[in-house]
């Protein structure tokens, strides 16, 4: 590692959460001092273009080229760099050889991923390898699902420093956000959708709340993801599904098998949007887990699918403009319960919108936290709490915008 020509390599640099990646790390680290970095796309214009953009700072950054199929490509890519990473998705389209290339050569890798079926797959293709050859492939470093699966580790460091014991229970409650979906989450989520109308046994996995755990450990207390309206009484609001539960219950439930499971066997997790008090909160609730429902059932058919990606829903590579990313943000709660019913409450916020701003920062930090941080981890395909739970929660909370606390009650 320590003879490598590059810390960080971020491929698909050209694309519109690449670019803010790119913009975020030259503000933060510059170029070549703290940080030696790389950009790497498949279009050398497009580099080119990027760095103009980037201004006289960028002029001087270091360009790669490679094609996400062209497997030469990447295995040179990814030994010249200690971390590589990824915005390029959908990653069940995008993604695999280049997580082969890094566990080949021993090389940290961090991405945006949300899509449980290729999650698992990599899982089950590459951990042992990865265990043996030290790399730490850590999947979902955006908003899904980094907010979360600190948060559950910081609530619980919290609760065991202050009651003795940790939560035997956490419940996630959105409070409130402010941005635009991404155009990448919504071509993954279509993509999730449509090769589990194909293969039943992706349909399976994205059924099952353990399926991301390691093999002798996929049997637990929790059930399938809330899909209905319920009232939350630690809250005092009415909650409606979340869309993002689905991968990130399961990479909390992953964090929490590999850490040798110290809440207990018993332990539940589980997210929901809270939406209010009284007859507005139910009706707001109610809007929200029907039209989760109506996005689901659109694309679950190639019409009506077809449809939705032309005149509905955003593009990949499309994204809210500047003022909008900045004036955007998330506040979120993590509701705990201890065996003898304590409750611990966290508040987690973010100063930029969800989707891109907060998402672009959380990724640059978990990529800087691979490369240059002191972790205790050993390799494997991990998750961000298991591979660099407090190294990152510091450049989080330090340098991304993200807050974490506890609530009096």
């Amino acid at each position: 590692m320590s003879e490598r020509d590059f810390d960080v390599v971020v491929w698909g640099a050209t694309g519109f959460t690449g670019a803010l990646v790119a913009e975020y790390l030259l503000a933060r680290y510059g170029v070549s001092g703290e940080l030696c970095w790389a950009i790497a796309g498949r279009s050398q214009d497009k580099l080119d273009a990027l760095k103009a953009s980037l201004g006289d700072s960028g002029q001087s950054l270091p360009t790669i080229v490679a094609d996400s199929f062209d497997e030469a490509a990447l295995d040179s890519m990814s030994a010249r760099t200690k971390v590589v990473l990824t915005t390029v998705g959908p990653y069940a389209k995008y993604g695999s050889p280049l997580v082969a290339a890094c566990v080949k050569n021993g090389t940290h890798y961090c991405d945006l991923a949300g899509e449980p079926q290729w999650i698992r797959a990599m899982i089950d293709e590459h951990h042992d390898a990865a265990v043996a050859s030290g790399a730490r492939i850590v999947h979902s470093c955006g908003f899904d699902s980094i907010p979360m699966d600190i948060g559950v580790w910081f609530l619980q460091r919290e609760a065991k420093k202050r009651h003795g014991d940790y939560c035997k229970s956490i419940r996630l409650g959105v409070v409130a956000t402010r941005g635009g979906a991404s155009g990448g989450t919504i071509a993954s989520l279509l993509n999730l959708i449509e090769e589990s109308r194909r293969d039943r046994n992706i349909a399976r996995i994205l059924a099952d709340p353990y399926a991301l755990n390691p093999p002798d450990c996929r049997e637990g207390p929790d059930g399938r993801e809330q899909s209905d309206v319920r009232f939350d009484e630690d809250a005092g609001k009415w909650s409606a599904p979340f869309v993002m539960a689905a991968i990130n219950t399961k990479i909390v439930r992953r964090s929490h098998a590999l850490a040798g499971f110290p809440y207990g066997r018993d332990f539940r997790y589980d997210e929901a949007v809270l939406t209010g008090s009284g007859v507005g909160g139910r009706l707001k609730a109610t809007a929200i887990q029907l039209g989760v429902g109506a996005l689901v059932v659109g694309a679950s058919y190639d019409s009506t699918r077809s449809f939705m990606k032309r005149f509905v829903l955003p593009e990949p590579g499309d994204g809210p403009d500047r003022n909008a990313r900045e004036n955007g943000f998330f506040n979120l709660r993590h509701f705990g319960h201890l065996a003898d019913g304590t409750l611990i409450v966290s508040k987690i916020t973010g100063d930029r919108d969800p989707g891109y701003g907060s998402t672009s920062k959380m990724l640059s930090e978990a990529a800087v936290c691979l490369a240059q941080d002191e972790l205790e981890s050993d390799g494997g395909v991990l998750t961000s709490a298991s591979a660099m739970a407090e190294p990152l929660f510091e450049r989080l909370t330090k340098n991304a915008g993200i807050s974490y606390e506890i609530l009096d009650q």
